[in-house]
């Protein structure tokens, strides 16, 4: 793992979303759902998931859904459970409720909060299975008020039996029974616009492969999306006394995503910076995914050393990350100064993968240094939100003339009318105001 200086790094990572052969195989398997439903469903799911499935085997059954707990250990299941009842207290605490005011001239004003009616997640199978993800998008969804969860997710070679039976687990833990086994672009674009066996839905989330990433932009407008999440990071802000192991752990921890994954460490310590430059070399002996974070820390990894702690937080700061541990002496002094990161670690012993999993904070957190003007996924993208006016007769009577006066500046001359013929109306506009 290659350690440089702050000056000799680039901070800003260009990230590119697809060849342009993809982005037209996109288009072209979007169009085709578009035009033929089911038809191309089974289509590409033949094509690409070499399954093939009638109409009538797209649903998976509650029968299925009840199996699947045979075909996992019950300590998964002891531990979805605790992970679920954790992200339900976090987001819980999110939401919001619709208000009014009441103003002394019997005017009203609010806001009005309601639950998007249907929502799509999408959950990557085969060897990227996340099971965890499965609750992060479903539990704050259910918190707003969805009534309707749909969930697509790849059948693998595996034929009828070959969807994950820890997703399927997940699933029904969090209370989804609206799943179909289909992936890919093919169903993202049947959640946007619809098949003959699936509803279309009012917003899409969650991650998955180039393919996902690109049919969800090209959806995008038709219905919502959560994002285009692009390849995990990890910055560590650490001093001299950190755990050269742990700080090691936690960059791999990401590393092991996959090859695009960037994982850095930023410090004022150079020995602690080549501590943990032998401790990632030593640990990657052994890691089971070592060809990917091997990858992954060579291309797209460094350890920066700093002048000073505040040269390191400007740092921080300069690149967003998704997930952000400081590991210093007194984190929390440090909490303040931190002003772009999708999630802030503090303290030795709050590794990031206790947020990915089990803390109850959602793990689907803004990527590529959009942190710098985004959040994690919350209570917030499953609602949506009306203005309310209710505007008195004495209300009017008294503002209207400033409303007629920025209708005019404007150019919007019905715009002004419209309040003016009710002054007039009421024997308040007939001083010449507004005349021509």
């Amino acid at each position: 793992m290659k350690v440089v200086s702050s000056k000799d790094f680039k901070l800003e990572r260009e990230v590119e979303y697809g060849t342009p052969e993809q982005n037209q195989a996109v288009k072209e398997i979007v169009a085709a759902i578009k035009k033929e439903g089911d038809t191309a469903l089974l289509r590409y799911t033949e094509q690409f998931d070499r399954v093939a499935l009638t109409p009538n085997q797209l649903r998976v059954t509650p029968e299925e859904l009840q199996a699947a707990y045979g075909r996992v250990e019950q300590s998964f299941v002891s531990a979805i459970q605790a992970a679920a009842a954790n992200i339900r207290a976090f987001h819980a605490r999110q939401k919001r409720n619709s208000w009014m005011d009441l103003q002394p001239d019997g005017t009203i004003l609010g806001q009005i909060i309601r639950p998007l009616k249907r929502v799509g997640v999408y959950v990557p199978g085969g060897k990227a299975a996340y099971p965890s993800s499965v609750l992060m998008n479903v539990i704050p969804a259910q918190i707003a008020g969805v009534p309707e969860i749909v969930m697509v997710t790849p059948p693998s070679t595996g034929g009828k039996e070959g969807i994950d039976p820890y997703i399927l687990v997940a699933a029904a833990e969090a209370g989804v029974n609206e799943i179909y086994r289909v992936g890919g672009a093919q169903a993202v674009a049947a959640l946007a616009f619809g098949t003959e066996s699936i509803a279309p839905v009012d917003k899409i989330c969650g991650p998955g492969n180039i393919y996902v990433a690109l049919a969800k932009r090209e959806v995008y407008g038709a219905v919502d999306i959560d994002s285009i999440a692009g390849p995990s990071e990890i910055v560590v802000l650490a001093d001299e006394t950190a755990e050269p192991a742990y700080v090691a752990a936690d960059l791999l921890s990401q590393a092991e995503h996959d090859e695009m994954a960037s994982a850095i460490l930023v410090t004022p310590s150079q020995s602690l910076a080549d501590n943990v430059a032998a401790e990632v070399e030593r640990q990657l002996q052994e890691l089971p995914r070592q060809v990917i974070a091997r990858s992954s820390v060579e291309n797209y990894g460094a350890i920066i050393v700093v002048e000073s702690m505040e040269e390191g937080i400007s740092v921080v700061n300069r690149l967003a990350p998704e997930h952000l541990e400081i590991v210093v002496e007194d984190p929390m002094g440090l909490v303040g100064s931190i002003e772009n990161a999708g999630a802030i670690f503090l303290g030795a012993y709050s590794s990031e993968p206790v947020g990915d999993y089990f803390a109850g904070p959602n793990h689907i957190i803004p990527t590529n240094g959009t942190a710098r003007f985004s959040s994690p996924v919350d209570v917030d993208d499953f609602i949506k939100k009306s203005s309310l006016i209710y505007y008195s007769k004495e209300a009017l009577l008294r503002d209207g003339k400033t409303i007629i006066e920025l209708a005019r500046r404007e150019g919007l001359e019905g715009h002004a009318r419209a309040i003016e013929i009710r002054l007039k109306n009421e024997g308040k506009g007939g001083d010449g105001y507004g005349e021509q």
